[in-house]
């Protein structure tokens, strides 16, 4: 699944939540870089310091940990199947597109508007895997011609932009919110996939089991470290989603071992 001309502004006792943690990354960064004759915070008082940001943004972070480690793996059943059939048959490219376009998005607002990295970072991971599974479906689509070639160097000239910080932020604050009906739009086709042939054999219930799960514990990382609105109605939108295509893929995988 987690900028621009004008920013939400949140709320005082959020802000000071997010001055305790930043407190914390810089006590630790600190300690890491003193030399070992120089005076140094003890791990107890360090993690003392971590507590006093309370038991809501610990679970937070635990939950953004515990996602981005779903994340490392969320697509690689998809990609190893590609490989092993050496076939990308059935794969939508215009929907890997669509995808990518959609965490590109959303990694580069929240990188922009300089939210906690761990309450995103599990984009940067769903990047990876996308570059590689949309590397292998064009491969065995023979689609690694010179208009993809261009594409690829289009869009890593964007990126390198919004990395440096270049990119009109107007831009991405304008592209966020079609990222919602993009998403779900590749989540609504997948559904009605499976609805219109009644076989879900080809569909991976862990893959949208975790993509579920995800989006269900950002909800709960974005409403306490940024209460950021279209964030959280993206993931709300993801998760209902998400599940729903699980709940179809487990029906009829059900019919298709009885049948």
């Amino acid at each position: 699944m987690p900028a621009g001309a004008h920013r939400y502004t949140e709320p005082p006792a959020i802000d000071c939540l997010y001055l305790n943690q930043t407190k914390w990354i810089i006590n630790i960064s600190l300690a890491a870089e003193m030399d070992a004759t120089a005076p140094s915070e003890s791990l107890g008082e360090l993690v003392s310091h971590y507590l006093d940001k309370g038991i809501i943004l610990i679970i937070a972070d635990l939950l953004s940990l515990i996602t981005v480690s779903s994340c490392l793996v969320i697509k690689v059943p998809q990609i190893n199947t590609i490989r092993e059939n050496q076939s990308s048959k059935g794969i939508s490219v215009f929907g890997l597109c669509l995808e990518l376009f959609s965490y590109t998005v959303m990694m580069s607002y929240n990188y922009t508007s300089g939210y906690d990295f761990l309450s995103y970072m599990e984009y940067p991971v769903l990047l990876l895997q996308e570059y590689v599974l949309i590397y292998y479906v064009f491969k065995y689509q023979d689609m690694l011609g010179k208009r993809t070639q261009i594409f690829a160097i289009f869009y890593a000239t964007i990126a390198t932009l919004i990395y440096l910080k270049i990119f009109p932020i107007i831009i991405l604050t304008f592209l966020v919110p079609f990222c919602t009906p993009i998403g779900a739009t590749s989540k609504v086709l997948q559904l009605l996939a499976i609805l219109r042939t009644k076989d879900a054999s080809s569909v991976s219930r862990t893959t949208w089991a975790l993509s579920a799960f995800t989006n269900m514990t950002r909800i709960y990382t974005v409403y306490v470290q940024s209460h950021d609105l279209m964030l959280l109605s993206n993931f709300l939108i993801s998760t209902f989603l998400s599940l729903s295509v699980f709940v179809a893929a487990c029906v009829y995988k059900k019919k298709t071992k009885t049948a």
